[in-house]
């Protein structure tokens, strides 16, 4: 069995807890650590999971395989340097880092110690993301002309964006693209493959008073010659599923939220529904059911007990959406 400590236990946390307790017959948390002692105790108050108040604790504890790191962007470098000095594996909440250089860094101290590194983007588990996958694989739509993702969350200003470091370069690294986004992006990529060429516009419209962007517009030209647009903002009220349209040569595919329909040219029709409640999309950015989050680490324990070599969202994989978001960013 799988000894794993959290490390930070703020907002994030509730759905991995609820998930560690579903996996409960692989694996065991033997410390729920942070700095806070109100936010220990909350925790303890919702969770019986061992409760510690020292990190270097958690890092000295030689039972402990792996850690689940839950902290802040612009922490994740030099917890994740201590996690692998230790020899501890890590499944990092997203985004890897405030920047890709820091990102790659982190990525390559995982690499140099012979650890595993799974990144959370859960979306990647979604059953209706997890069956166009795989129609995609098979080359069931045939060639791909156009790809496009809209993004349209709802973040207020008033008890989101007035927190300290939200929505700043020094904490989070970004706004709408690197904080709510990047999910939605990161499953786009892994649709529609490299990406050749960008034009966008970014801007922090009148709807918030932050310091990175809460709006962007963009044109993408994929190196399979693909054409399609990105369009990805917190400004639209009150929150509306995401999408990605797939057209292709012999049909199209709609994923919206958690939803798919493709539509053949031949005349068939494949849908797939799940009812998973809301997306996160709007006021309440945690207000999703904690499936897909269990799935994550379920795929993270695979890969620790050797029936996978890498996790399905590796530290590598996870590098591309940055470099795209980098991307999109650079050319405005």
């Amino acid at each position: 069995m799988t000894r794993l400590a959290i490390v930070g236990l703020g907002m994030a946390v509730a759905p991995h807890a609820k998930s560690l307790l579903d996996l409960k017959d692989r694996v065991q948390v033997s410390h729920a650590f942070s700095p806070s002692e109100g936010r220990r105790q909350k925790f303890s108050s919702q969770f019986a999971f061992p409760i510690s108040s020292s990190i270097e604790k958690v890092l000295e504890d030689r039972t402990v395989d792996a850690v689940l790191l839950l902290t802040p962007p612009n922490t994740h470098l030099e917890l994740v340097e201590r996690c692998a000095a230790a020899g501890k594996h890590v499944l990092l909440e997203k985004p890897l880092e405030v920047s890709t250089a820091r990102a790659e860094k982190l990525v390559g101290i995982m690499q140099a110690a012979n650890l595993k590194l799974g990144v959370v983007l859960q979306h990647r588990f979604r059953p209706a993301v997890e069956k166009l996958t795989g129609m995609l694989k098979e080359k069931q739509l045939g060639k791909l002309v156009s790809a496009s993702t809209l993004i349209p969350v709802w973040r207020p200003q008033k008890g989101y964006y007035d927190q300290p470091g939200r929505g700043s370069k020094a904490r989070d690294g970004g706004g709408v693209l690197l904080t709510q986004g990047i999910h939605t992006l990161d499953v786009f990529l892994s649709f529609a493959g490299p990406v050749k060429e960008v034009k966008s516009f970014v801007t922090t419209t009148p709807v918030h008073q932050m310091e990175t962007e809460d709006l962007v517009s963009a044109a993408v030209k994929f190196e399979s010659g693909a054409l399609g647009v990105v369009h990805a903002t917190t400004t639209a009220y009150p929150g509306f599923p995401e999408r990605i349209e797939l057209i292709g040569t012999l049909g199209t595919a709609l994923l919206e939220g958690t939803s798919l329909k493709v539509q053949f040219v031949k005349g068939e029709t494949v849908e797939l529904k799940t009812d998973a409640g809301g997306g996160g999309t709007g006021a309440d950015p945690m207000a999703f059911p904690h499936d897909w989050h269990r799935s994550v680490l379920a795929d993270f324990l695979d890969s620790l007990e050797g029936t996978k070599q890498e996790p399905r969202v590796s530290g590598a994989e996870a590098l591309k959406v940055h470099r795209f978001i980098d991307r999109l960013l650079q050319s405005a």
